[in-house]
């Protein structure tokens, strides 16, 4: 429930309002069922912006620090992650590897739709970077689509080490 009261009356509104993000290809997205949204990723707020632009919820894999960061702040972030739907992923490789994958395949079972990117982490400089095989597993496994989703502008906004966010035009494809 947090998810969407964050969506359309504590976050959502007022990032409409700032940043008017532009959408193109909405109409890709399954309107029903499992689906894959695998996009590049430029910055934490690409983790915002796509959520806002869709009408379903989307499940991200989220890296386990956003969980486990000790101290008051790490509390906070671990209660803002887990009340909107987020699920920890430990990237570690190996086991937690497959962990990983068995937690999107349980996602995608329920039929919802799981936000991943297929880099593994963010893009310091801005390219794309050789992409994972665990998103075609998961496709293949669970039988489900995967939209491809372009992010572009979410690096000006919160560039790598930034601390507060800028204004800047963002389109997601």
């Amino acid at each position: 429930m947090f998810y969407w009261v964050c969506k359309y009356i504590l976050i959502g509104p007022l990032l409409r309002l700032l940043f008017r993000p532009q959408v193109e290809g909405i109409e890709n997205l399954p309107e029903d069922g499992a689906a894959i949204l695998a996009g590049n990723h430029l910055s934490f707020s690409d983790s915002i912006f796509l959520p806002l632009v869709c009408k379903r919820k989307i499940v991200f894999l989220a890296k386990s620090d956003y969980f486990d960061t000790p101290g008051f702040k790490g509390w906070l972030t671990k209660l803002f992650f887990s009340g909107v739907g987020q699920v920890p992923v430990d990237r570690s490789g190996g086991k937690a590897s497959e962990a990983a994958l068995r937690t999107g395949l349980r996602i995608l079972g329920a039929g919802d739709l799981l936000g991943i990117y297929p880099e593994g982490t963010r893009s310091r400089d801005g390219r794309i970077y050789r992409g994972r095989t665990g998103v075609g597993h998961l496709a293949l496994t669970a039988g489900c689509p995967v939209v491809p989703v372009g992010l572009q502008g979410t690096e000006d906004i919160q560039p790598v080490g930034a601390s507060r966010p800028r204004r800047a035009k963002v389109t997601v494809r």
